[in-house]
């Protein structure tokens, strides 16, 4: 039985789980996902601080200050950050401080230096803009108690400054997945033999290196189990070996069509797996696996690379994210307006290679080229995948459509826009 690419997608999806908790101090856990709520212990900021450099007032005292009319305050003392005031501003009276400083008690407003002589005993003040402003309250930020950083969130430069900022020194989050790669197929060869692809004898195993790649850019860990040859024993004692057994989640490439040498399946049903599906309604990737071997999700991904890669995007990126303990394991289709006429032939999802390209913040997509699912250089050029349906059989020049983004290119420009 065939499945629709979103019933096959549900499918994997529905078998595969996060990877169970670890707790990693947090300079390591950068990149990672969140298994858990972290909850602040403490206000943040701590105590009321001053977003300025410049003099903490009280409003009322420099209201009327203007460049004709300046308002002149004693300064009482100097507060830097990392120093606490030893008195209260009081009527008349103003405290220098520096950015991130405490805001001494009495005090509502921070007036910036620039509107100021600044003065170390006696200030001048040439403009009441900043009265009751640049003072950042306690807990502004967080309260005691808050969440700081929600289970599930990707750790990124920000998360990772705010778990700093609650002494969240150690973290419980999703390790990354070890994803066993490997290819099949008596014609393949690894670049230490590129002298039999020199000859014509042989090509080289580019899906080793394009799903380890794309493996390493979803936030898992490749696990090379290198080249099997088109032999089920060969095929067996890959599958079941200890690289296959210790990691989490197997991709191969190759062996799920239904030649005479495609034995994938049958090796699978020996090693005891259960097989969910074979077939998806889609060009490039129809012949597509999803099973489950000893608990360890098996996806096999077609052998022709531009295929090979295609089917990565749509169903193992996903699942990698899924085992990361991501919430959001898809990308956002993008949609574009198509520079040149578009057919497909089969009543089948197309995924073809396109370059999208913005005009005046409009997306503009052309094709790559020519769209075989051998021709790697293709899927080197394109920036994203053209979405056409299979009811839709032609779109024409002019017309809109949806792509799914590869990378960021899609979503790249070579300027700053503003």
């Amino acid at each position: 039985m065939a499945f629709s690419v979103r019933e096959a997608s549900e499918r994997i999806l529905a078998a595969v789980t996060p990877l169970p908790p670890v707790a990693v101090p947090l300079r390591e856990s950068l990149g990672l996902v969140l298994a858990e709520d972290v909850v602040s212990p403490i206000e943040h900021p701590p105590w009321d601080n001053s977003s300025m450099d410049g003099y903490a007032v009280r409003a009322a005292d420099v209201a009327g200050a203007a460049k004709d009319a300046p308002v002149v305050l004693p300064v009482l003392e100097t507060v830097r950050a990392g120093q606490r005031p030893t008195r209260p501003v009081e009527g008349g009276t103003a405290i220098r401080i520096m950015t991130g400083a405490p805001v001494p008690d009495g005090a509502d407003s921070v007036i910036r230096v620039e509107d100021t002589d600044g003065g170390e005993t006696r200030v001048t003040i040439r403009d009441a803009r900043d009265a009751g402003r640049n003072v950042r309250p306690r807990g502004e930020d967080l309260r005691a108690g808050d969440i700081a950083v929600t289970a599930g969130s990707v750790i990124g430069p920000a998360q990772f400054g705010v778990l700093a900022s609650v002494g969240a020194a150690t973290v419980k989050v999703h390790r990354r997945p070890r994803v066993a790669v490997l290819a099949s197929g008596d014609e393949l060869v690894d670049l230490d033999r590129f002298d039999e692809v020199r000859r014509g004898d042989r090509i080289v195993t580019s899906n080793s290196y394009t799903i380890g790649a794309n493996v390493l850019g979803a936030g898992g860990e490749p696990v090379d189990l290198g080249i099997v040859r088109d032999d089920p024993g060969s095929y067996a004692e890959r599958m079941s070996g200890r690289g296959a057994r210790e990691c989490d989640l197997l991709i191969t490439s190759g062996g799920v069509s239904v030649g005479a040498f495609d034995f994938t399946k049958d090796v699978l049903k020996s090693l005891g797996a259960e097989l969910h599906l074979w077939r998806v309604l889609m060009r490039p990737g129809a012949p597509l696996g999803f099973g489950t071997l000893h608990g360890m999700p098996w996806l096999g991904l077609p052998g022709n690379p531009v295929s090979a890669m295609v089917t990565f995007e749509l169903f193992a990126r996903p699942v990698i994210r899924r085992l990361r303990g991501e919430r959001q394991v898809f990308k956002r289709t993008v949609e574009v307006r198509l520079r040149e006429d578009v057919s497909i032939a089969a009543p089948l999802t197309h995924f073809m290679r396109v370059i999208v390209e913005w005009d005046d913040g409009t997306a503009l997509a052309r094709l790559t080229g020519p769209q075989g699912s051998g021709l790697l250089t293709s899927m080197s050029r394109a920036n994203a995948l053209l979405i056409v349906p299979p009811d839709r059989t032609t779109i024409r020049a002019g017309e809109t459509a949806r792509v799914l983004p590869l990378g960021e290119g899609a979503l790249s420009a070579m300027h700053l826009e503003l």
